[in-house]
């Protein structure tokens, strides 16, 4: 399943409609972390598929800052070892600049993370990255960091590893 499309039913018939997601740090360092290679495969799957059916995708610019932090990190799991050197993050990341929409951060972007941390208690990273969202009108989040299927102000968060770990019960929305 992609998490990332809505399924609209309409009589017997079905028809998806594609949604704009913003891309969370973790599914781009999962494509590369042998450590779960169920997460792997989906991660890579999941934006595979999206580029190829030309699916409205966004990274936020600070994505793209922690992805190169974390997979240049020794990883206790790697034998002290790093999931990529530090000049393959850097092609990853410039790679990434040109396969998706990148967004950057302005005033309202800031004051809206402000918001986002204390009236949701999220981690001021987590709180970036929803007003990233809030404030461009993106529908959708994909990431395993927040409550899956919850709406933050006009954002739903997706997690698109909860299936392969078991599943879970969507939330409803909790207005409109």
């Amino acid at each position: 399943m992609v998490a990332a499309r809505l399924q609209i039913e309409s009589g017997r018939g079905r028809r998806f409609t594609n949604v704009s997601v913003l891309i969370d740090t973790n599914i781009l360092v999962y494509r590369f972390d042998p450590v779960d290679p169920t997460k792997q495969r989906l991660a890579t799957e999941l934006l595979a598929q999206r580029l190829q059916a030309g699916e409205p995708t966004l990274l936020p610019h600070q994505a793209i800052i922690e992805f190169v932090a974390a997979v240049t990190r020794p990883r206790c799991a790697l034998a002290g070892e790093p999931l990529l050197i530090r000049r393959e993050a850097l092609i990853e990341a410039e790679a990434m600049m040109q396969q998706f929409d990148v967004l950057y951060p302005d005033a309202l972007v800031l004051q809206t993370a402000l918001r986002g941390a204390e009236v949701y208690g999220l981690s001021w990273f987590d709180a970036h990255l929803w007003a990233y969202a809030e404030v461009n009108g993106i529908p959708e989040i994909l990431s395993e960091d927040f409550q899956h299927g919850r709406y933050y102000g006009s954002v739903r968060v997706v997690d698109p590893f909860i299936q392969a770990a078991g599943g879970a019960r969507e939330l409803p929305a909790l207005y409109g």
